[in-house]
């Protein structure tokens, strides 16, 4: 992990000596992105293992919205209809290997997340069409599986929507969270 904080350092100090050298007026300089990217992880110590031989079992690649104050489920996101699970590009999770989710089988490979929230459940929807923005190119033709799970109440409001992995015995639950609500989807593996 050492040589490659090394190594970013180096690229970084790199490519803003050469941005430097150029004129000024040549830098287009990009905006910081108001909800930021993550990367979640099944396992979730994977990344950080020092045997690099080990592979995840599941990834989501996401953008975390922020409450901000504002009213978020029947508001900011409206109940009965697609959301992109994020802010940004849709929603992306990545199997490793096959997965059996509430009894549907979902082959190894890469998929959009959308959901469909309601007041007492949320419709999953895994879609074969990735690296697209939001919901926007929402395909319903390409969906694989769509899957229902309940509502709960979080204890504490959680600013920033918030994607997770929980261990479950012999499975695993992904956890998908914002202000006082979140959802589990149940993961075999």
């Amino acid at each position: 992990m050492t040589k490659i904080k090394l190594l970013l350092v180096a690229l970084t100090a790199f490519v803003s000596s050469s941005a430097l050298a150029q004129k000024s007026d040549s830098i287009q300089v990009v905006p910081v992105d108001k909800s930021v990217a993550d990367i979640a992880y099944y396992p979730s110590r994977i990344p950080f293992e020092r045997d690099t031989n080990k592979t995840p079992l599941a990834k989501v690649i996401y953008s975390r919205p922020l409450k901000n104050g504002r009213e978020v489920w029947g508001a900011l996101i409206n109940y009965g209809q697609v959301w992109r699970t994020g802010a940004n590009e849709s929603t992306e999770v990545k199997f490793y290997k096959d997965v059996t989710i509430n009894g549907t089988l979902i082959k190894a490979g890469a998929y959009s997340i959308f959901t469909i929230p309601d007041r007492d459940k949320w419709t999953v929807i895994l879609n074969a069409q990735t690296d697209k923005w939001g919901a926007y190119f929402y395909d319903k033709s390409k969906d694989v599986a769509r899957i229902q799970v309940p509502v709960k109440s979080c204890v504490n409001p959680i600013e920033a929507f918030t994607i997770l992995f929980k261990d479950d015995k012999d499975s695993a639950k992904m956890i998908m969270a914002w202000d006082k609500t979140y959802v589990e989807l149940p993961l075999k593996f």
